[in-house]
């Protein structure tokens, strides 16, 4: 596989999960794909020569670099994808996704999945909402939001309405 070389790539570090981390994004979110496979010229610290070294992958149309560099650097909540999402269906997918593939769930539609990047899924209103020119309607749907694991739409709608 020869991948296109982007000018501005995102480098994520996984401990040896990079193939597995960028198949399943690429088999649940649109516009996302594996791009190239690079296996190791020689040994390395965390791995032999003609092991998975780095994977070229795209995630929702955002080239990304996933490096099997080991248990050095772990993911963290300081990094994270932000998913728009349209409405409570397909918040729900992508937010079931996550969580059935080894996923954890968090706070105000923050996932982590099983490779420990982190996500949030957000639906549109709620953005809308919190950028609504009345401070009572942002006000509203962030206190909604605060009491959520998974963004409800409904709810998010229904604090929006007051």
């Amino acid at each position: 596989m020869t991948a296109r070389i982007a000018r501005n790539t995102i480098c994520l570090w996984y401990d040896g999960g990079a193939l597995d981390a960028a198949r399943f994004y690429a088999g649940t979110f649109p516009d996302s794909q594996v791009d190239g496979i690079f296996k190791a010229p020689s040994d390395f610290p965390s791995g032999k020569q003609g092991d998975v070294l780095t994977v070229a992958f795209t995630v929702l149309g955002i080239p990304c670099l996933g490096l099997n560099g080991g248990p050095a650097f772990p993911q963290t909540e300081a990094f994270s994808f932000q998913v728009a999402t349209d409405d409570q269906a397909e918040t729900d997918r992508y937010w079931n996704a996550i969580l059935a593939n080894g996923g954890q769930p968090s706070a105000c539609g923050w996932c982590k999945d099983r490779w420990g990047v982190n996500w949030q899924i957000t639906p549109r209103v709620l953005t809308r909402a919190l950028a609504d020119p009345d401070p009572e309607v942002g006000r509203r749907a962030f206190e909604a939001m605060m009491t959520m694991t998974r963004i409800d739409v409904a709810a998010i709608e229904a604090a929006v309405r007051g």
